[in-house]
């Protein structure tokens, strides 16, 4: 197992894995055989960037038992997903941002996601382990009062893509695996969603392989399984968390 960051250190950006608080630094693109070099830095002489760069951010809806049955919702058919835009992506500790013309409720959704490592198409269950290369933390932050707004349309993209409400890190990690991983998020200290991965309706290499035979998925794409009961608002100054046990955590304040 491996945790994958990007990062900068004497204004250079660059790549490595973490081990014990240092960094091995790698040459190359994560996705495409980096090289190992002689290098070793201390984690805390850089300054953390977001893992990847992703091309998409796509979000699951209604994809866990327990929150499902809460909605008084069914198992869909498929993958039901929405895409968050990639101008909503926040840097690492960076603040949520409550938009100027928006001031109802917002809300945190932590999730697992899924990392893509190289170009997937028309990919089956079987093969999607192989176009995978990690997994992270996200927070998924929606401004839910506008999903029902229009009574003729459901607004999940406008909610989901407002600046700084696309939050993942802190890393990226190998070989782990996704069906078995305890996800949490702690508001203010207090814990408000415990859950586990094994509740997904559709598993991640599902998940892959659905969307690939919609799309074409890129290397650093991002597919976030979306999230589970708990999910809750926040108002200014409160502390979101999100953590999932051998990926790490990501934490971030709202503000006005």
């Amino acid at each position: 197992m491996a945790t994958w960051i990007r990062f900068q250190h004497d204004n250079k950006e660059k790549i490595g894995t973490r081990n014990n608080g240092n960094i091995s630094v790698y040459e190359g693109d994560i996705f495409t055989n980096p090289k190992l070099t002689d290098i070793t830095i201390n984690e805390k002489d850089i300054v953390r960037l977001n893992p990847c760069n992703p091309s998409k951010m796509i979000a699951l809806w209604n994809n866990y038992k327990t929150l499902a049955d809460e909605k008084g919702l069914s198992k869909p058919n498929n993958p039901l997903y929405l895409n968050k835009s990639i101008s909503s992506i926040l840097q690492p500790k960076g603040d949520i941002l409550r938009p100027k013309f928006y001031s109802e409720a917002i809300f945190y959704e932590g999730e697992l996601g899924i990392v893509i490592g190289k170009h997937c198409k028309d990919i089956e269950t079987s093969e999607a382990n192989n176009y995978i290369f990690g997994y992270t933390c996200i927070n998924d932050v929606t401004g839910m009062d506008l999903v029902k707004k229009d009574p003729t349309f459901d607004q999940w993209t406008r909610s989901k893509s407002f600046d700084t409400f696309g939050i993942f890190g802190p890393g990226i990690v190998t070989d782990i695996n996704p069906m078995n991983l305890q996800v949490m998020s702690t508001l203010n200290g207090k814990i408000v969603q415990d859950y586990n991965t094994n509740d997904m309706f559709f598993n991640v290499f599902e998940i892959v392989s659905y969307l690939s035979k919609d799309m074409s998925l890129y290397p650093g794409d991002i597919i976030a399984c979306g999230t589970n009961a708990g999910l809750g608002p926040m108002n200014e100054g409160d502390v979101i968390s999100i953590e999932i046990e051998g990926i790490g955590s990501i934490t971030n304040k709202m503000t006005s």
